[in-house]
């Protein structure tokens, strides 16, 4: 890994620019086919959590029609929390491809688990959709088994970047603009390189967040950064900016979280000042 030029910093007025540009107010006949469909594809059984966050911030970050597929236990999870998603049970890996084949964006990744559930969707599941967010177990699966998509966004954290590297931690985090640029060589797509002041990569640009705070170093957050980036894919944003735009309102909306106090903060804390930060500018009635 060599590290390159410093990357562009996402400070108040580059986030201001890309809210204006990509969180205008929606046409006033629009219809939930317009931001959808979105699949979540994760939550093994006792991993129902993780993808109930990451399915519930795609939901209240603007996702039109949502639908994640998940083991059989953690689907009555999920029509008994939030039924407003709809779940699909897979057993099989013929019960995934209906909804496989209509969705606009996938998510892969939250709750997956590393198990025999998993296993059987894996091969179906590396390339799948469209445009992929990949995030947590989807990362291990993707080590294990490398191969380019280049609309895909990775979303992983120090460790996760290692394991896709072959390398150590250390080596990650001594150079992680060198790493960033590696994983996206590597891999295609958009990468997110996750940790103090995230690193965004597209091959031509690298850009980084400012925003974000220790508090936010809880279980959960990348969960939440995954239905994140996966919903605003499915409003049109491009790979690259869904991505930027994702990790800037994800650290600002845990900035506003953590004004009580960074101590305590819980992932889906972030979902009411998401709300406010992904409606800057009031509709004209």
């Amino acid at each position: 890994m060599t590290t390159t030029t410093s990357p562009r910093v996402i400070n108040d007025a580059l986030h201001a620019e890309l809210a204006q540009r990509w969180l205008m107010p929606r046409a006033r006949d629009a219809h939930k086919g317009d931001f959808g469909p979105m699949l979540l594809i994760g939550g093994d059984a006792g991993y129902s959590g993780a993808i109930l966050l990451a399915a519930e911030t795609a939901l209240r970050a603007g996702a039109g029609v949502t639908t994640v597929a998940c083991a059989e236990l953690t689907a009555a999870t999920l029509w008994l929390h939030r039924p407003e998603l709809m779940a699909l049970a897979v057993k099989q890996r013929a019960d995934l491809m209906p909804a496989l084949s209509q969705a606009r964006v996938v998510v892969v990744g939250p709750g997956l688990g590393l198990g025999a559930w998993a296993q059987m969707l894996w091969p179906t599941l590396a390339l799948a959709g469209p445009q992929q967010v990949l995030d947590a177990d989807g990362l291990t699966w993707l080590a294990q088994n490398p191969q380019p998509h280049p609309a895909r966004i990775l979303t992983p954290h120090p460790g996760e970047a290692a394991r896709l590297l072959q390398c150590s931690v250390a080596e990650i985090q001594q150079d992680r603009i060198g790493a960033v640029h590696a994983l996206q060589a590597r891999y295609g797509g958009a990468v997110i390189l996750k940790g103090a002041g995230s690193l965004i990569a597209d091959g031509t640009r690298c850009w980084q967040c400012a925003a974000g705070n220790p508090g936010m170093a809880t279980a959960g957050m990348g969960d939440v950064l995954a239905g994140l980036i996966g919903a605003l894919l499915a409003q049109g944003l491009p790979l690259f900016e869904a991505a930027a735009l994702g990790v800037s309102l994800h650290a600002r909306a845990g900035d506003m979280a953590a004004e009580q106090g960074e101590r305590g903060l819980l992932a889906s804390d972030l979902w009411r000042p998401l709300r406010r930060l992904l409606n800057p500018i009031e509709p004209v009635r």
